[in-house]
């Protein structure tokens, strides 16, 4: 497995594939058929992390791809030295970059096979993450929120990180939610079944984040929007386009949010406005109000939101998730986590209404028609090009 995955990152994922096929029928000939002489050269059967490492450094020295594997039969303790010496902040390695990206350090701590999220190293010890399904939106499916959850996770066991950031592919930074999927199926932890489950499942998730070691930096641009927003708000800064559109159109037709974070966030009144409403806010109104730390011109924006980071990361982690967990200290004596949890239930018992219901018969005939009756009277959101 530790084989195939190293090969599968390294971009040979046909001969992954023939290697899995022949292991499982037991077909020596597929599996050592799947090589060519060129592949071979390029592999090292290695154990020790002097070795891992001087055959990585030549190889990275020459602008080789080197791909590495386990000792046969290893132990665990053999796999782990050899994933330990593999790290992305000891060997400069250049892979094939995404559209956009001139530049991607490999990261090991995410090894797993992601579809639905870019993950690099931009600067020295900052870990970014892309929501990378801009044809959509970046709707926030279980399976993308599976690998979100994945790629936090590694950063923040790994030792070279410091800071990681969350931004969207595109033209948004997420407009919410994944309305066509089942999102009772496949949810990247367990929650507990029953009434609210989904409400208590986002909630959890918002906590995850929260409580990771290291700080997390939402960068918002485009539509941040109903689950966009609570993921943004989960971070433990907030960086906005000045011209971003941050808002819950959810309360309009069916609840309040899952994640009841308005009042905490923003204040009452402020709050009881975007609730009443589901107006949005722009960039600039909501570092105004206290969503976001600062909004910046939408071309300053990443070049800011990397600087600032890189200005967190100077402060060591051992230190820094001190400092982190200092403020969230404060919170819990207010009582946010009870607050928030408590909200779960105000979400669930509104999904019980005759016009809640009415609605989402609307959304299972046609999700789009049923959004833009929604936002119609309203002019806004998918709506507001119509009025002008």
């Amino acid at each position: 497995p530790v084989y195939n995955r190293f090969l599968a990152w390294a971009g040979y994922e046909g001969v992954a594939a023939a290697i899995a096929e022949g292991w499982a029928a037991k077909d020596r000939a597929k599996t050592t058929g799947a090589f060519s002489d060129e592949l071979v050269d390029e592999i090292a059967v290695i154990g020790s992390e002097d070795e891992i490492r001087e055959r990585i450094q030549a190889k990275a020295d020459g602008g080789v791809h080197t791909h590495i594997i386990a000792p046969l039969n290893p132990s665990p303790e053999a796999v782990q030295r050899t994933l330990d010496a593999f790290t992305a902040d000891r060997f400069q390695l250049r892979q094939e970059s995404p559209p956009g990206a001139a530049f991607r350090k490999p990261c090991l701590g995410a090894l797993m096979d992601y579809q639905k999220i870019i993950v690099d190293e931009p600067r020295p010890r900052l870990r970014r993450i892309t929501l990378n399904r801009p044809d959509k939106r970046n709707p926030l499916s279980n399976e993308l929120r599976g690998e979100l959850f994945n790629a936090l996770e590694a950063a923040d066991r790994d030792e070279s990180t410091r800071v990681t950031i969350i931004r969207g592919a595109g033209s948004c930074f997420s407009a919410g939610y994944d309305l066509k999927s089942n999102v009772a199926k496949d949810q990247p932890f367990h929650t507990a079944g029953g009434l609210g489950n989904w409400p208590r499942h986002v909630v959890e998730g918002f906590f995850k984040i929260w409580d990771l070691a290291k700080p997390v930096i939402a960068q918002v641009h485009g539509y941040c929007l109903a689950g966009g927003t609570e993921l943004a708000t989960a971070c433990d800064l907030v960086y906005v386009a000045e011209d971003a559109k941050i808002g819950y159109p959810v309360v309009r037709a069916i609840s309040p949010p899952d994640n009841q974070f308005y009042p905490w966030i923003v204040g009452l009144r402020r709050a009881m406005e975007l609730m009443l409403t589901g107006d949005h806010m722009s960039g600039a109104e909501a570092a105004a109000c206290g969503f976001a730390n600062h909004a910046f011109p939408a071309e300053e924006l990443e070049g800011r939101v990397l600087g600032i980071a890189e200005r967190v990361a100077m402060t060591p982690s051992d230190l820094q998730q001190i400092n982190k967990r200092a403020v969230h200290r404060q919170m819990d004596a207010m009582g946010i986590r009870a607050g928030i949890r408590a909200g779960t239930e105000m979400q669930q018992l509104a999904t019980f209404t005759q016009s809640t219901q009415a609605h989402l018969a609307e959304m299972r005939e046609g999700l789009t028609q049923a959004l833009s009756k929604r936002d119609a009277a309203y002019g806004d959101y998918r709506t507001a090009s119509k009025e002008k």
